[in-house]
């Protein structure tokens, strides 16, 4: 198993809203209208859902309708756009604190990118 970095959970929260705070401002901007979470690590029922074996390969999740998707006709009562950002798989992944940062904001833009209408492969990273 890799070397676990270790961050708080209050810490890796402030990371989240660091990574938010530091997108350019258009993108910053679409934020303001989706719900962030910080969570240890993904639920079973994600990845069953995901068809994912292990926890580590989900970084990021994003749940909701995407702005290319949107219709002014769309169902009431939905809930609004989601991200979570998974603690426990990040810090696995990486091998000090400066990773750990870089990967937070990286996997913001990534599930903020879903939010806007881009597949996995068309993602920068």
């Amino acid at each position: 198993m890799a070397r676990r970095e270790h961050i708080s959970a209050e810490a890796f929260a402030k990371l989240v809203q660091q990574a938010i705070a530091d997108l350019p401002p258009p993108y910053a901007k679409l934020m303001e209208s989706i719900a962030v979470l910080v969570e240890e690590e993904p639920s079973q029922d994600v990845l069953e859902d995901l068809e994912l074996d292990r926890a580590d390969d989900l970084l990021g999740l994003y749940q909701g309708q995407s702005l290319a998707a949107d219709s002014f006709f769309r169902p009431g009562g939905e809930a609004p756009p989601q991200i979570s950002i998974y603690r426990g798989p990040i810090l696995r992944l990486c091998k000090s604190s400066e990773e750990v940062v870089q990967e937070v904001y990286d996997t913001v833009v990534h599930e903020l990118g879903h939010h806007v209408g881009l597949d996995d492969d068309e993602m920068p990273y």
